[in-house]
């Protein structure tokens, strides 16, 4: 084996002096023979002084140093973009090898018992997505399956509230299940980059969740609780709520522009100052909800329960309340009804109207505060 190294290092080293040779040799043909070829052909026989022909022989010499000159430098150009090239592709493999390592050890960590290591594998897989574009799509929906998986509604044992249990004796997500909530922020913060394909996050217990100015856009939350979440500034634009328990949710100033709250239990839910513009909340229970100042143009309540909602200056112009209940429902001068809505025939009390809407407390507070009882049954 060693002679056979020796061998081809031997062979190596002669051809690289016969290139060598061969260029040199090139050189000294292209340098002293061709121009003396060049000059003779061009004078066609024709007598000129010795001193007039040196000096064509040494013009031609010159153009064809500058020729030979340039094509050492293009191939020099040419040899180091190519050099260059195999680097970048060598970085980049060693890059996604590196990566495809942090991946694979962040999603073993998500299968670990201790959930401070659970966190430091959704934290490293959320940098992994801040850093590649590729894998963000992939992180996404790890997320969302961390939190079908880990936080399934109804719960199944004796680790989580039980569904019956008051929402006021339920901690905040992020005391009693950090990791969820840590999966629940890194997905609001990269589906803003996200493409508007369909996420699945339904049937998940996000009862007392900090959900605050997150992207959640085209996200399935069917079935899900979110009983007492705070989602102030949320973008849930063509979200879907079906059947979803947000009783005592936070809503203030979200964004819900055609989104599906269809059979959803928003009783007691502040949605102040709220854009859901064609949004679908079709036989949805909307009992003591409040809807002031919100924005409802196109919004459809057919079959919906808003029994003692308070509307006062809310915008339903356009809205369809075809069989809504609004008996004892709260309205102003400044609420703006469907053309010919009968406010008299539908009981909706009309009060004064409360003026300019301040702003929330801190939203630290929303997940943490003692909701009162409903009035209604």
């Amino acid at each position: 084996m060693a002679g056979a190294a020796r061998r081809r290092r031997a062979g190596s080293a002669l051809l690289a002096v016969a290139a060598v040779v061969a260029v040199l040799a090139t050189l000294a043909v292209v340098v002293v023979v061709l121009p003396g070829l060049v000059v003779e052909r061009d004078l066609g026989g024709a007598e000129i002084s010795a001193a007039e022909r040196l000096g064509a022989v040494n013009n031609v010499r010159t153009t064809l140093v500058q020729a030979v000159a340039g094509t050492v430098v293009l191939f020099g150009a040419y040899a180091t973009w190519r050099q260059l090239r195999v680097n970048q592709e060598g970085l980049n493999a060693t890059r996604e090898g590196h990566i495809t390592d942090r991946f694979s050890r962040a999603v073993d960590q998500l299968g670990s018992e201790k959930t401070d290591v659970r966190i430091g594998g959704l934290y490293a897989l959320w940098r992994i997505a801040d850093h590649s574009a590729h894998d963000r799509a992939t992180v996404v929906s790890i997320k969302a399956a961390f939190l079908r998986t880990h936080l399934p509604w109804p719960p199944p044992g004796q680790d989580s509230p039980a569904t019956e249990v008051s929402i006021n004796s339920v901690p905040p997500l992020e005391t009693r299940a950090p990791d969820a909530q840590v999966a629940l922020t890194g997905l609001g913060v990269l589906c803003q980059e996200r493409r508007p394909d369909w996420l699945n996050v339904s049937y998940t217990d996000l009862r007392r969740a900090d959900c605050d100015g997150l992207w959640l856009h085209h996200i399935n939350f069917d079935g899900a609780c979110l009983e007492a979440a705070s989602i102030y500034k949320v973008n849930l634009t063509k979200a879907s709520l079906i059947a979803a328990n947000m009783r005592h949710v936070e809503l203030g100033t979200s964004i819900l522009h055609q989104c599906r709250c269809i059979e959803a239990d928003l009783r007691g839910a502040r949605m102040v100052r709220a854009d859901f513009s064609d949004a679908d909340f079709s036989d949805a229970d909307l009992r003591e909800a409040n809807l002031r100042k919100a924005r409802g143009h196109g919004a459809k309540f057919a079959g919906a329960d808003l029994r003692r909602a308070d509307l006062r200056g809310t915008d339903l112009a356009g809205a369809d309340l075809t069989r809504a209940n609004l008996e004892g429902a709260l309205a102003s001068d400044a609420t703006i009804w469907p053309t010919d809505f009968d406010i008299q025939a539908a009981g909706v009390v009309m009060v004064e109207d409360p003026g300019a809407e301040p702003s929330i407390l801190l939203q630290a507070a929303a997940i943490t505060r003692s909701v009162p009882p409903l009035r209604s049954p």
